[in-house]
């Protein structure tokens, strides 16, 4: 979820629905709870479910059906491909040339069940607040001062963005800290995502999901801890700063709302850049500029507007979600494993794609768009960012396609406590650079230690 500003629309014309059903069956504190995604289950059981009002804890542990991976794979392999690209480059979408011999692995080679195992290596657990379960990720470190760290990913993201970051940080010194830089660490599924519930009724935009946030890291007896955030994650972090519940010490963000307003006023409605800029902000400017100007926002309008509308077709075709999800920016770097030594690999992208198809959850994923109404979240002003009060530390990562100059932060963030322009990592820096983006959060959350 990136965007800067008002940008044109043009999208995706939606294909034919019909999808394979996804619910989640209870069970009782002492057994995990399961997953099983199957075209038998009827959505009324997840329904019955999201309405419950069991405010425990509950182990949680993955198992789609064997009928679900191979219906996958049989809608993969009958992918009815368009035609070639006019185009040498990706101003069109996800090319052709790139997409189908990824997409070929996914139908013949690809492995869910390893996805699977590893997140079933991990301490997993659900909790209904407000009506719907709360799948969470939840790892202590073996260090008995480590600081507990809610961390929030994005979209097209998952939990999967952080699983290479959960070692380094509950773990610091076998990768390089010490064990004074240990965190516990807490990593949510957004409600319509994942193995979260799907809310039924408008209502569930950043602002309440920071309120669940709240009530979770509560529900799990954390006094004092901090929180992080990048794409959506930065903006419910934001808000969750805003609110700023007892107990949170601080913020690390890498998509700050830091455009000042002037700069956003320009940029809506295609005027100059305003006087008196550095060279460093005119160019931030002429970036955003062209950012909007080529399309890249498209998808972020789309959803906003008519995430019912695009539903359909991703909900349908494996490949259309593939290929509508590849548009996002922070996707266009990726090699999909070319690159042996760099990340995500094809799998780790099959993995994240592969939990959206399952869990039935890229319409009800793209709602959150829609509920947070086309505001950008790199506005200050649209998050009214010098009202907060809270430390934010912030990260530019200097691969990624939004990068606000350190005056632009500071002035959005009046108690800026860190700011660092890391060498390596992107819009997903967590999925990229697991270990640089460890290394960040020790280094922003350094000074709120004390006392913890």
């Amino acid at each position: 979820m990136f965007r800067n500003f008002h940008c044109s629309t043009g999208m995706l014309a939606a294909l034919a629905s019909v999808a394979i059903a996804t619910a989640v069956e209870a069970q009782t504190m002492t057994t995990p709870q399961a997953v099983t995604t199957d075209a038998t289950v009827t959505s009324s059981v997840a329904k019955a479910r999201s309405t419950s009002a069991d405010s425990s804890i509950r182990p949680f542990h993955v198992h789609v059906s064997d009928a679900a991976l191979m219906d996958l794979k049989r809608r993969v392999n009958a992918t009815r491909w368009p035609d070639k690209e006019t185009v040498a480059d990706q101003s069109q979408g996800a090319q052709l040339a790139r997409l189908q011999p990824l997409v070929q692995y996914w139908g013949n080679g690809y492995d869910w069940r390893k996805a699977e195992a590893r997140l079933n290596a991990l301490p997993q657990f659900t909790t209904n607040i407000d009506g719907l379960d709360i799948h969470f990720i939840q790892v202590k470190s073996k260090e008995k001062n480590a600081i507990p760290l809610l961390i929030t990913h994005g979209w097209p993201g998952s939990v999967f963005e952080f699983l290479g970051t959960i070692g380094p940080l509950t773990d610091p010194v076998a990768h390089g800290g010490t064990a004074a830089d240990a965190f516990d660490v807490v990593i949510p599924s957004i409600p319509g995502y994942g193995f979260s519930g799907k809310p039924t009724a408008p209502g569930w935009g950043p602002e309440h999901v920071a309120q669940v946030w709240t009530e979770l890291m509560r529900r799990l007896g954390y006094t004092r801890y901090v929180a992080q955030g990048g794409d959506w994650g930065a903006v419910i972090t934001t808000e969750l700063a805003r609110q700023a519940p007892p107990g949170l010490l601080g913020v690390h963000l890498n998509l700050p709302a830091a455009i000042p307003p002037e700069v956003a006023a320009a940029l809506a409605t295609g005027g100059p850049a305003p006087a008196g800029l550095s060279a460093q902000e005119r160019a931030a400017f002429e970036g955003s500029r062209k950012y909007t100007m080529t399309g890249s926002a498209a998808y972020f309008v789309m959803l906003s507007a008519r995430p019912q509308a695009v539903g359909y077709g991703l909900n349908d075709s494996p490949v259309g979600l593939a290929a509508f999800m590849l548009v996002h920016p922070g996707f266009g770097k990726w090699t999909y494993g070319d690159d042996p030594a760099k990340t995500p690999t094809k799998d780790q992208v099959l993995d994240d794609f592969t939990l959206y198809w399952l869990t039935n959850t890229s319409t009800s994923a793209g709602r959150l768009y829609w509920e947070n109404k086309g505001r950008s979240p790199t506005g200050s002003a649209t998050w009214k960012t010098t009202q907060l009060t809270l430390p934010v530390a912030v990260t530019n990562f200097q691969e990624d396609a939004y990068q606000p100059p350190e005056s632009w932060v500071r002035r959005a963030y009046k108690n800026l406590i860190y700011f660092h322009e890391a060498p390596k990592g992107g819009h997903f820096a967590a999925w990229e650079q697991p270990e640089e983006f460890a290394s960040e959060l020790r280094a922003a959350f350094k000074s709120l230690r004390q006392g913890n």
